[in-house]
């Protein structure tokens, strides 16, 4: 049910956007995703190379590499995906340490919890919060059902998703013309199409994430045959994150460009100031 308030002649209209639960799995969600990501980087600096298959060792060839070479007396950060490879020296494979000095990592500390190396208080903090997550996205598809939002918000219509409204969203957005008035009170085709993708994304994170635990390979071996194997579904796991990190930047981006008061106030208090559309 939508709610409109009136804050005089002048004012926007306000519309009740998100329900309570929404508000909460998504805050909820959030913190679990940041350090989901941020402990799954301490573990894979344990061993950060991935390969495809049912083995990885340091002899096989890996899909995914962090690595240093020495140049001189120069330590040079490689990043290699596929047949191509990147020098990321101060990110990925050489990146500074506490004293500043470069030091051969393929995560930098910033990045990872804890942020010196500790594979096991990494693996804690993930696997806890990896349970808080599974129970809040499971709250959170509950509701969703319960409450029809998925149907309601999410799922596009047959106009919607028709070649020429696509198109046209697509260069609304290329050109920064975001939704105002009556457009801006529902998600358009290209937002919808995204929280559905990140929806299935982080379901893969999931079962691939259930995929590498030797408990559920004993309960169900058949998730690594479905996954062609442990190491590629610790491959499909990191890409998965990288993908869910591109999703982020590009959410928040588009946060600022809406109107970060207004939009972080929307998952707050649940009320939304409509932009008014252009009276020219």
């Amino acid at each position: 049910m939508t709610e409109t308030v009136s804050q005089g002649p002048q004012a926007r209209e306000v519309i009740y956007r998100h329900k309570l639960i929404t508000r909460i799995t998504h805050w909820t969600n959030s913190i679990c995703v940041v350090v989901l990501l941020m402990s799954g980087l301490q573990i894979l600096n344990a061993h950060p190379s991935l390969y495809w298959g049912q083995f990885g060792a340091d002899d096989d060839h890996a899909f995914i590499e962090f690595f240093a070479t020495q140049d001189g007396d120069d330590l040079i950060g490689h990043t290699r995906i596929g047949p191509v490879t990147m020098t990321t020296t101060g990110v990925f494979g050489v990146s500074a340490g506490d004293d500043g000095e470069a030091r051969v990592i393929a995560m930098p500390a910033w990045a990872t919890i804890p942020s010196f190396r500790d594979l096991a208080t990494g693996r804690r903090w993930h696997f806890f919060f990896a349970w808080v997550f599974v129970i809040n996205g499971l709250l959170y598809v509950g509701a969703g059902l319960f409450n029809g939002h998925f149907r309601r918000d999410l799922l596009p219509s047959r106009k919607e998703i028709r070649a020429k409204h696509v198109l046209q969203d697509i260069w609304n957005h290329a050109r920064l013309k975001l939704p105002k008035g009556d457009e801006a009170k529902r998600y358009n085709v290209l937002q919808k199409v995204a929280y559905l993708g990140v929806t299935v994304l982080l379901l893969l994170m999931v079962m691939t994430g259930l995929t590498m635990s030797p408990g559920m390979n004993a309960a169900a071996p058949w998730m690594i045959d479905v996954f062609g194997g442990r190491q590629s579904a610790r491959t499909l796991h990191f890409i998965s994150a990288s993908l869910i990190v591109t999703f982020i930047f590009v959410h928040l981006g588009m946060v600022l460009l809406a109107g970060p008061f207004n939009e972080i106030r929307s998952m707050i208090t649940g009320r939304y100031a409509v932009p008014p559309e252009d009276k020219s």
